[in-house]
């Protein structure tokens, strides 16, 4: 054998009690399995390399079910803020916006309009415009494997453009055919931001014929709704509806119930969807240990003040008379890019800026509306914020349901990021399983690994089973967590020693080596 990791406890992913055993590594899969106590007879496995074990568990690879590393996997071949945590494979092309399927037009704007999440992209030779293309090009080699989704609201960007209307049926069928092309190409399913321009455009009968798309290449639909706010129930219904009568499968993004309005109203949320799941919905959901939100600042105006596009965005920020428009819906009205609930700025904390010049801001508090307008003038809408908006109460109740998953929703970008973007797997292992006993680690480790494969499709990843390909995770139940927080959010995990990929080691000893052991995953069929 290659490897040999001896005596660890190990944490399969089924959601089953742990049990030790030795566990042998061979040409990047699972070759064998020998629990402490086999039969008479049964050799213990050797190998060219034998790690101890002894203490720690082993578990799959965790799946971030929701991340924004487009562009931070080919710009930063290290990648530590993942591979660090344990992950193995990141879903990306969330939100509804990303950089595949384009042309050159709606590739320089979906670049602008993201800069706050991804960075310009200055430092990237884009020379993919498919998501075939771009799936090749992880394909060169990354730190850790990647999935994709075709994100909807670059589609009506590239089929429809920027307008705020219904799309002609010649349009809708450009659109058909553009998520047609990327699921051939090996995208598992579509994602929306549905308070985000364009994407936010469609009508419910326009995403509906997406998603019949999708589902006939057995994908699903992974939805960033229309509200997490003020009608946030609503909003939850309408996607259940949506995908019930377009038989897609659900996946429901970064799954919170936020603001003052939804304070302890998580069990109507779980009981809206235990009633679809009971009737025979296909619906899972990925969420974040943490209370605050994060999103560029210009995703907070009205969805009319965006109308056009990127530059039309500023044009309007320059006139007084459609500022103080934007004001009053923000701040009296409730825009319904902020989920309908008029603008608290002191919930509004700077995380990052793309101009050098005020990088000062970040850290900061929003102290109104003309300090907003100012920054999303000076720094061409790259602003992003973390918005402290979350319930505690809410977050323990949704990771507890059976159809939970892992995901970080972690922007890799500006000087102060959210700390789910370095720590939500160990935050889950650390303060959620064995500080408060949320969790059991069984059944935490199985919502990170299986129950994400399952949604993915994938039937050799997820589970720690012979056959299975070798993406692991070595940790210390005792110490494993989060060392990033709100004051020092790049700070790396503690108490995760190794992490596998393909059976090559990315994390040794606690230290990025320098494989680059991912590639893209393609939808199988």
């Amino acid at each position: 054998m290659d490897l040999v990791f001896r005596d660890a406890e190990v944490v399969d992913g089924t959601g089953g009690a742990s049990y030790r055993a030795d566990v042998a590594i061979d040409g990047g899969r699972i070759a064998a399995i020998v629990k402490e106590g086999a039969a008479a007879g049964c050799q213990r496995p050797t190998a060219r390399r034998v790690v101890d074990a002894e203490g720690l568990a082993l578990s799959p690879g965790f799946i971030d079910m929701h991340a924004h590393s487009d562009l931070a996997l080919l710009r930063d071949p290290d990648h530590s803020a993942k591979a660090a945590q344990g992950v193995t494979l990141e879903v990306l092309g969330q939100d509804g916006l990303s950089y595949a399927p384009v042309d050159d037009r709606t590739l320089a704007e979906v670049r602008q309009a993201i800069t706050g999440w991804n960075g310009s992209g200055d430092d990237i030779d884009f020379d993919w415009r498919t998501v075939g293309e771009y799936l090749d090009r992880l394909d060169r080699g990354i730190a850790v494997n990647a999935a994709y989704l075709i994100p909807q609201g670059t589609v009506r960007m590239y089929a429809v453009g920027w307008d705020d209307r219904p799309a002609t049926e010649s349009e809708l069928d450009h659109m058909r055919r553009l998520v047609a092309e990327g699921m051939e190409q090996g995208a598992v399913g579509m994602s929306s931001g549905l308070t985000y321009t364009p994407g936010m455009y469609a009508k419910d009968a326009e995403l509906t014929e997406l998603c019949r798309v999708v589902a006939g290449y057995g994908g699903y639909y992974c939805p960033h709704h229309r509200s997490y706010g003020a009608g946030a129930l609503e909003a939850y219904e309408e996607m259940v509806r949506l995908t019930r009568d377009a038989g897609c499968a659900l996946h429901l993004a970064h799954a919170t119930m936020n603001f003052g309005v939804n304070e302890g109203r998580a069990p109507e949320l779980l009981a809206l969807l235990d009633e679809a799941l009971d009737a025979g919905a296909d619906i899972s959901l990925d969420t974040y240990p943490y209370t605050p939100g994060c999103t560029t600042l210009v995703a907070v105006l009205p969805s009319w003040a965006s109308e056009g596009g990127p530059e039309a965005v500023l044009a309007r920020l320059r006139d007084d008379e459609t500022a103080e428009r934007i004001r009053h819906h923000l701040e009296v009205v409730g825009s319904d890019g902020c989920h309908g609930v008029p603008m608290d700025w002191d919930t509004v904390e700077i995380s990052g800026v793309s101009e050098a010049t005020l990088t000062d801001w970040v850290g900061r508090r929003v102290d109104g509306w003309a300090t907003a307008r100012r920054l999303l003038l000076e720094d061409r809408l790259g602003t992003t914020i973390l918005q402290h908006v979350g319930h505690e109460e809410n977050v323990r109740t949704i990771m507890r349901h059976r159809v939970h998953t892992g995901g970080s929703d972690g922007i890799l970008q500006g000087l102060k990021p959210h700390p789910r973007a370095y720590g939500t797997f160990p935050q889950y292992l650390g303060r959620y399983v064995r500080d408060l006993g949320v969790l059991t680690l069984e059944d935490c480790v199985a919502h990170l690994t299986s129950r994400p494969a399952a949604r993915l499709g994938l039937t050799d990843r997820g589970l720690v089973r012979e056959g299975h390909r070798a993406d692991l995770v070595l940790f210390d139940p005792e110490t494993v967590g989060a060392g990033a927080t709100y004051e020092s959010p790049c700070t790396l995990p503690t108490g995760i020693p190794h992490v596998l990929i393909n059976g090559e080691f990315v994390m040794e000893d606690g230290k990025r080596t320098t494989a680059l052991a991912g590639r893209s995953v393609r939808r199988a069929g």
